[in-house]
């Protein structure tokens, strides 16, 4: 029943702490070097379906994935990062200083959050968890691999360690957890 989450590498969005939501945004030179990185790790594990978020930023990592372990990636929307709404493109410190109570609440994944005009944890909690039940009720599809985004892996701890605060934890670009 084993799921691997691997964050994206690094773009130039991520290192200037910007909200990317569904933009196309593509990895950054280091985010590149991440992502031949975690290709190395998961030619370490056991990986037997390549999963990704469609947004640019996952499947150009999932692709240097994929060339590694020699499985071709398969999307799924379900996987794919909030939609930020009002806030996408925004840099993280004009929020803060706009909303600092909202950006608090983006920090800490608070369940009941909502991006003005996107969508909201909770929404995202659900789908994210509707992706994770079909690949664990598809036994042959398992150990999976699911190349995502921070706050996928963060609300997907959230729920697998029954504990909200995890969804709060700093999940590092190109990094691999293990459900």
């Amino acid at each position: 029943m084993t799921i691997h989450l691997a964050r994206h590498g690094q773009t130039a969005y991520n290192h200037e702490g910007r909200f990317q939501g569904h933009l196309p945004v593509p990895l950054d030179a280091t985010g590149r070097e991440q992502a031949a990185a975690l290709a190395e790790v998961a030619a370490g594990v056991e990986v037997a379906t390549l999963v990704c978020s469609p947004l640019r930023r996952a499947r150009e990592t999932a692709d240097v994935v994929a060339a590694r372990i020699g499985l071709q990636p398969v999307e799924d929307a379900r996987f794919a990062e909030t939609e930020t709404g009002d806030w996408t493109g925004r840099s993280f410190a004009e929020i803060r200083a706009e909303d600092p109570e909202g950006f608090a609440r983006f920090e800490r994944s608070d369940p009941s959050f909502r991006y003005p005009g996107g969508e909201s944890f909770a929404e995202q909690s659900d789908r994210v968890q509707a992706g994770l039940a079909d690949l664990r009720a598809q036994p042959s599809v398992l150990p999976a691999l699911v190349v995502c985004h921070r706050g996928v892996i963060r609300l997907a701890l959230a729920v697998a360690l029954g504990d909200a605060t995890a969804g709060g934890r700093e999940i590092a670009n190109a990094s691999l957890v293990t459900l």
